[in-house]
């Protein structure tokens, strides 16, 4: 979940994650973006060939990025199925939607703050269950839909439902730079890549690839990052004494520690790591006036160094 000013080139950030991430492998010309190696990441037709012994096409993609409209109907993010035809043709005739084509993903809600109840109900049962289920007239279809659910908004324009607020993993907040300088820099660049964005694509192609292979590495080595006990203990004592609600709040504080970890190169959390990521994991879980907008961390912050030190 990524709040900030307009114009702080937050959609532009979420955008940029698919040329980062790793390629992953796919059943060619699959709605659903099957993974031919998981069952749990396969659509219905796929598992049939797999029974029947058919040979899947595989191939590498890139990982696929999803907008989400704030005007979509509900057909259009879950799919729809063509009743007529399953009546006369006897066949589960469906087309599939937003939801199928953000499977092993990425689903992006820019003024996700603005989004119909409608539509957050059906992400949240979604993002809870990994599957997607359409039902119309007696016919029922479920597909995987297992995505990276990306939000980003304006906090002036309305806060979140807490429901669907808290189903985000973290929380950034994104300010306007206030250095002159740096202000200079960021047009200077922008003009660059408007004369010429092959040329300004290409002068960050090394730095990018560089970081296209550290998150490789990350990926690889992220399942034997370990965390000691003791640490983890220190993690809920925080989530407990700042009255957190749940426990999502202590699991993807350790799963985001492990993670930063893992992408510096290390073998074993240390409470640096979690000072960096547990504002991040936290601060949108605090119980606050409804009036009062999300806590800018330092609460979170105050409190970890009460318990670490």
């Amino acid at each position: 979940m990524i709040m900030g000013d307009r114009g702080t080139g937050k959609s532009t950030t979420v955008r940029s994650l698919v040329d980062l991430l790793p390629e992953i492998q796919v059943v060619a010309g699959d709605p659903y973006n099957s993974d031919p190696q998981d069952p749990e990441a396969m659509g219905m037709e796929v598992r049939e060939s797999i029974t029947k012994g058919k040979e899947l096409t595989v191939v590498l993609t890139k990982i696929n990025m999803v907008d989400l409209p704030l005007g979509a109907t509900e057909d259009r993010v879950c799919g729809t199925i063509d009743i007529e035809k399953a009546l006369t043709e006897g066949v589960k005739a469906f087309e599939p939607g937003l939801l199928a084509k953000a499977n092993r993903g990425i689903l992006y809600v820019d003024e996700v703050n603005l989004l119909d109840d409608h539509l957050v109900d059906v992400l949240l049962d979604s993002a809870a269950s990994g599957w997607n289920t359409v039902e119309r007239e007696g016919i029922s279809i479920s597909h995987p839909a297992r995505f990276i659910l990306i939000g980003s908004g304006n906090p002036e324009e309305g806060e979140l439902r807490p429901q669907l607020l808290d189903r985000f993993g973290m929380h950034a907040q994104v300010g306007t730079v206030r250095d002159a300088e740096l202000r200079v820099k960021i047009v200077e660049e922008r003009a660059r890549f408007d004369r010429n964005p092959k040329e300004f694509r290409s002068s960050y192609m090394a730095e990018q690839e560089k970081l296209q292979q550290q998150i490789g590495a990350a990926r690889a080595c992220l399942g034997s990052v370990q965390i000691d006990h003791d640490l983890k203990v220190k993690i809920s004592k925080v989530c407990a004494e700042l009255n957190v609600d749940g426990l999502r709040g202590d699991i993807v504080t350790n799963r985001a520690a492990k993670a930063l970890a893992s992408l510096k190169g290390k073998d074993k959390v240390s409470a640096e790591d979690i000072a960096t990521v547990i504002p991040n994991c936290l601060r949108h879980r605090l119980r606050k006036d409804p009036l009062e907008s999300i806590d800018s961390g330092l609460l979170v912050i105050e409190k970890f160094y009460e318990v670490f030190s």
